[in-house]
């Protein structure tokens, strides 16, 4: 006789899924840069900034659910250093905004923000990491690795479809905006943002 396995509701599922899209596609640092990579570089150059952004997080994710908040509650200054290397970063992509020359990048899949900048840019995103914590907690706090791995890939897929359609909408704006001094107007709008956000890290 075999013992009866216990099996994971469906509507446990929808919940991570919408976890998943309430905390992926609302406006934040990320899908700030994701717009303005649609709006110079196009969709198609912007999917490696996307891919990047989306694997940075959910590998955080998978980490905060095998441990890596009990490294935090051990030593709570990482936290204070993360804030202030996502405060940095924001304020260098900010700067990168707002010189930009606002003329038209390449259209294909090689040119656009690399995927390696997507992913740092999670890392270093306060944002990301609570929604980790408060994800982890809220979801696999029981620490099954079942529950941890399947709300990972779970995330993975909606997180890229989010913050694809930041990039997409983005690479829509782009075809009206289309001169040079439009692009460069949009830009400095978007590095005011982001530099609002991280006055927002600053003061909160």
């Amino acid at each position: 006789m075999f013992a009866a396995t216990s099996t994971i509701p469906i509507s446990l599922y929808l919940s991570m899924a919408a976890f998943a899209l309430a905390a992926s596609i609302t406006p934040g640092p990320v899908n700030i840069i994701v717009l303005s990579s649609g709006v110079q570089f196009g969709f198609r150059a912007s999917l490696r900034l996307v891919f990047g952004a989306t694997a940075g997080f959910c590998l955080l994710l998978l980490l905060i659910g095998l441990g890596l908040h009990e490294l935090l509650t051990a030593f709570p200054q990482m936290t204070t250093i993360i804030q202030w290397a996502g405060v940095a970063f924001l304020l260098f992509m900010a700067w990168k905004l707002f010189v930009s020359s606002g003329e038209l990048g390449k259209r294909d899949a090689g040119s656009g923000p690399s995927a390696i900048t997507g992913a740092l840019m999670q890392w270093v995103n306060p944002k990301a990491w609570l929604a980790s914590i408060a994800g982890m907690g809220a979801y696999a706090a029981s620490g099954a690795p079942t529950l941890i791995w399947e709300f990972t890939a779970i995330y993975f897929v909606v997180c890229f479809a989010s913050v694809a359609c930041w990039a997409y909408a983005g690479a829509f704006l782009g075809r009206f905006l289309g001169n040079p001094d439009r692009i460069k107007t949009f830009n400095r709008v978007m590095a005011g943002l982001l530099a609002a956000s991280a006055v927002y890290l600053i003061l909160g």
